[in-house]
């Protein structure tokens, strides 16, 4: 299942244009809804300083800093930046979750949890196929 194109996120592309532009894993994730297998991505143990972006639209998505080990196989942030992740109801295999996507193309990231660090108590549990690191400095 794919995310239709709608005129509430800026950036639309067409199926095929998002072909071109994702490799197939990060097409199944950001716009299939798709999850990455638990400890596969090299983003999960990133640590240096700079900032994650989604992959489809390279919209900065997290800071660095606001990333922690969760122990859950997926990068975790407890803070978005500011109007960068939107969230809507998962009523997928049969829960209710709350899902993480980019404000700015739709893409799917991953699920919010409430089980994450102060200060917000959330745990954003993001598949790292869906993001791209850009170290500080």
């Amino acid at each position: 299942m794919s995310l239709p194109a709608e005129p509430s996120f800026p950036v639309n592309h067409t199926e095929a244009e998002w072909h071109k532009i994702l490799t197939p894993e990060q097409y199944e994730v950001l716009r299939g809804h798709g999850t990455e297998r638990p400890g596969s991505c090299a983003l999960n143990h990133e640590k240096r300083a700079g900032r994650f972006s989604c992959a489809g639209c390279g919209q900065d998505l997290f800071i660095a800093g606001t990333k922690f080990e969760s122990r859950t196989g997926w990068p975790s942030f407890n803070d978005p930046v500011a109007g960068a992740v939107g969230t809507s109801v998962d009523r997928s295999h049969g829960m209710i979750r709350i899902e993480a996507h980019c404000s700015r193309c739709g893409g799917h990231l991953g699920h919010v949890f409430e089980d994450g660090p102060a200060p917000t108590g959330l745990r954003y549990c993001i598949n790292g196929v869906a993001m791209n690191f850009t170290p500080e400095g």
